[in-house]
């Protein structure tokens, strides 16, 4: 398969996709499956029992050496210095401006004592080890980031392990008792934003208790020879229950639903960290990071566009690209809508100027030239029942 004379690459779990009726297309140049039957059901079986992602097209980057800890922390906006061992945080990469390079989940996870050296390869140096984990469109920038600020002389090194392995993301309500069943660690057992090395199916993996559709489950990495057999058997597991093998839209629409960010939309190097409403991933007492000074700047004028949430009357989505308007005056973008499969309306995010950013602020929603009537919200647009 190929665009533009461009030979997509392909996940450990293409040859599945294919088979199993995915409709695959090119994403960030992956051949991605973006649905199987009914968007609309892959969402809900997501929000009602399990929902399975390929999601190996992010990269996975391992990082080594000495003091490596306090050096991703300084290009980190939240902190991960002295972070404990187990641990998983979201943060932003943000450039000398403050604009967002991507958003990311690091980990510092603790070895296992019996892993020869599968996903603890830093036992030569330690007892833990460091993760990121990227977008797939920002990998190659992303090396190419982190390699230019590896200091002369430092033994820090990158390993970019995304085509040698496979990421498996298993959500919703019933996700963590199906892992639980073939995994030597329950997920229920860890916290939120916690991972561990562990055997699932038998086979060394990471297993960390996050995902990005606002419900619960957990993610796998596992080598990418392992990855199929892993796969079947939990997608067998989960159609016995409701569930099944979900695409890219259905990903899209969840993670909508949950008010998070997604990079080429809400975020991107045209947009200062300080206007994503994302204060709990920047860090700024006590440490120094790159872009921190421009991120404090930005946030003090209070000019820059601010991230809300949108409620539109009606039926209509509407959708990225859309203005925003005032009293016929342009206020604003949208960068992602949806008509939510969860609340049967329709909902979007947008950037607006501070001063229409107020939570109840009504304004109007052009959509092909028509305008519609909406409302700034709070995000997200849903959370999850409380167990």
């Amino acid at each position: 398969m190929s665009t533009a004379n461009t030979v997509l690459k392909l996940t450990p779990l293409s040859h599945w996709h294919e088979k199993h009726g995915g409709r695959m297309v090119d994403f960030a140049g992956w051949s991605m499956p973006v649905q199987y039957q009914s968007v609309i059901q892959e969402h809900h079986q997501t929000r009602k029992a399990v929902g399975l992602f390929d999601v190996s097209h992010m990269g996975r980057f391992f990082f080594f050496g000495t003091d490596v800890a306090s050096w991703i922390d300084g290009l980190m906006t939240r902190r991960i210095a002295g972070v404990d061992a187990g641990k998983i945080r979201y943060s932003l990469v943000t450039n000398e401006n403050g604009m967002i390079l991507d958003d990311v989940l690091v980990y510092h996870l603790a070895c296992h004592p019996d892993d020869a050296g599968a996903f603890s390869p830093s036992q030569e140096s330690g007892e833990s080890f460091y993760m990121v984990v990227v977008n797939a469109s920002n990998r190659e920038k992303l090396v190419n980031w982190f390699q230019s600020h590896i200091p002369e002389g430092s033994d820090i090194r990158l390993e970019d392990r995304t085509e040698e392995t496979a990421m498996i993301a298993v959500q919703g309500p019933r996700a963590n008792e199906i892992i639980a069943k073939l995994s030597s660690i329950d997920p229920e057992s860890l916290a939120y934003y916690a991972g561990v090395v562990g055997k699932v199916d038998d086979q060394w993996a990471i297993l960390s208790r996050t995902g990005y559709t606002g419900e619960d489950g957990c993610e796998l990495i596992v080598d990418a020879r392992v990855a199929e057999g892993l796969w079947e058997k939990v997608a067998d597991q989960a159609q016995a229950i409701g569930g099944g093998a979900s695409g890219l839209a259905a990903r899209d629409t969840l993670r909508l639903e949950a008010g998070m960010p997604l990079y080429g939309h809400e975020l991107s190097e045209e947009i200062n960290a300080a206007s994503t409403g994302l204060g709990f991933a920047i860090n700024h007492k006590g440490r120094k990071f790159c872009g921190d000074e421009a991120i404090v700047k930005s946030k003090e004028a209070q000019k820059d566009p601010v991230r809300v949430g949108i409620e539109l009357v009606g039926r209509r989505p509407a959708r990225e690209g859309c203005p925003v308007l005032v009293d016929g005056a342009r206020v604003g973008t949208l960068t992602s809508g949806t008509l939510s499969p969860t609340l049967e309306k329709p909902i979007a995010m947008a950037y607006l100027s501070p001063e229409f950013s107020p939570v109840g602020t009504k304004v109007d929603v052009d959509i092909r030239g028509k305008t519609h009537a909406a409302t700034v919200v709070t995000l997200p647009f849903y959370r999850r029942p409380k167990s």
